[in-house]
């Protein structure tokens, strides 16, 4: 059987979670010990060097990365067909997953930092949640002209696409950031929901959020170490945060990535 390295609140995860049940295939959901600090080890490290979620084990197969991951199982199981059967399209959808992965999360990422690991007050919390709120809407805007009159963004059909972008606009909405009333993209919102494979991982997503302990005082008592990589310290600087940066590098509670060895 499959197993899936995972956590309920990471999109990169839900992806492969929500193209594992769409393809039907089982498998086991497993969340690394450890994973909070970066210090996560055993089989899922080996898995994945650099101790980031997803990864997938398949028998002597071991991959990292949620593309990566979707593109193995789109590859070894083709049936049902994740992506569009045209060239075009299957870039396209491919695109808006680089999109999502790359500008959309860190602005959902910000948002929690500073709503629920507390790492600014006062007027530069106001700024960095401004900030997110800001890029969220624009993106949500640029999602609602790619979807177009389209039902999926897939196209004719849910798919590669679809799984690329429900699990960012869901957490943007457990945090109060929906889509606008009337868009394409909310009443898209409300169709992948009724998915199947779309809905039970929402669900657990769902269900986690409503019951976060108080995520600040784990930090402070060296329980959770968040990581800051590329596009994330990217926005925590470019939402003026740099003092935040600084400040974890000074008290331990910020990481890096790991080299893979």
């Amino acid at each position: 059987m499959l197993t899936l390295y995972e956590h309920p609140l990471s999109a990169y995860a839900m992806k492969a979670k929500m193209a594992l049940l769409f393809k039907n295939l089982d498998f086991n959901a497993v969340t690394p010990d450890g994973l909070a600090v970066g210090k996560a080890g055993g089989e899922f490290l080996d898995a994945s060097p650099r101790a980031e979620i997803p990864a997938l084990i398949d028998g002597d197969v071991q991959l990292f990365d949620s593309t990566i991951i979707l593109e193995y199982l789109e590859d070894k199981w083709p049936s049902p067909a994740l992506l569009p059967k045209a060239p075009a399209e299957r870039a396209r959808v491919r695109m808006i997953e680089d999109v999502m992965d790359t500008l959309y999360e860190p602005n959902n990422w910000g948002h929690m930092e500073v709503t629920r690991f507390k790492r600014a007050s006062g007027a530069l919390a106001d700024k960095l949640v401004a900030f997110s709120k800001s890029n969220i809407g624009q993106l949500q805007a640029w999602l609602d002209d790619q979807l177009g009159d389209h039902t999926w963004f897939n196209g004719e059909s849910f798919g590669w696409g679809d799984l690329s972008v429900a699990p960012y606009v869901n957490r943007s909405a457990a945090a109060g950031m929906d889509p606008a009333k009337g868009s394409r993209l909310a009443a898209w919102l409300d169709r992948v929901n009724q998915q199947e494979c779309v809905s039970q991982v929402i669900g657990q997503m769902r269900q986690v959020v409503a019951n976060l302990p108080d995520m600040a005082e784990l930090v402070a008592e060296g329980k959770i170490i968040r990581q800051y990589r590329d596009h994330r310290l990217e926005w925590m600087i470019r939402g003026g945060g740099i003092s935040v940066v600084q400040e974890g590098m000074d008290k331990g509670t910020i990481r890096f990535s790991r080299l893979p060895v």
